[in-house]
């Protein structure tokens, strides 16, 4: 389930955003500090064409969703998850699909969106991999410079009518 943030979900966003293994695969890598993070939170807020999420599994918060692009027909989306707490647990593989099976329906559902649209590491095949289980066609691929390094990126999409 996806559920609005609220005040006290945002340091453990934090956190979980800065986990090592969400930050090797994500597009900014760098630690995000307390402050970037607020001016952040700030800009969302105040920016009615993006939505950032709660993932809710099993009745605990899990992971965070962004969608941007709502006003329009065609958004783009992302996600991380509390590796830790979810594989503490037992429950990352559940969680990961539970998370991609809402995203999609509060895409296609609430936002009205026809279109959703994403962007992999190319080298991140266990995302590609469930993109791929969920309907997403890889159509684009680019390449990006992180961390001083030029990377391939994977553009995925699902329409309303895949999904």
């Amino acid at each position: 389930m996806l559920r609005h943030v609220q005040e006290d979900d945002l340091p453990v966003m934090r956190r979980w955003r800065n986990h090592p293994r969400v930050r090797e695969v994500s597009f900014n890598t760098h630690p995000i500090a307390e402050e970037e993070h607020a001016r952040w939170w700030e800009g969302v807020r105040a920016d009615d064409d993006r939505r950032v999420m709660i993932y809710d599994h099993e009745g605990s918060a899990a992971g965070v969703v962004t969608f941007n692009g709502v006003k329009s027909d065609i958004a783009y989306w992302g996600y991380y998850l509390d590796l830790d707490g979810l594989e503490q647990s037992g429950a990352l593989l559940r969680a990961w699909v539970g998370l991609e099976r809402a995203a999609i329906e509060h895409a296609f559902g609430p936002l009205g969106l026809t279109i959703l649209r994403g962007s992999v590491l190319s080298d991140n095949e266990a995302v590609r991999c469930l993109h791929r289980r969920f309907g997403f066609a890889e159509v684009d691929t680019y390449q990006r410079v992180i961390d001083g390094v030029r990377r391939d990126i994977v553009c995925v999409q699902l329409t309303k009518e895949d999904a």
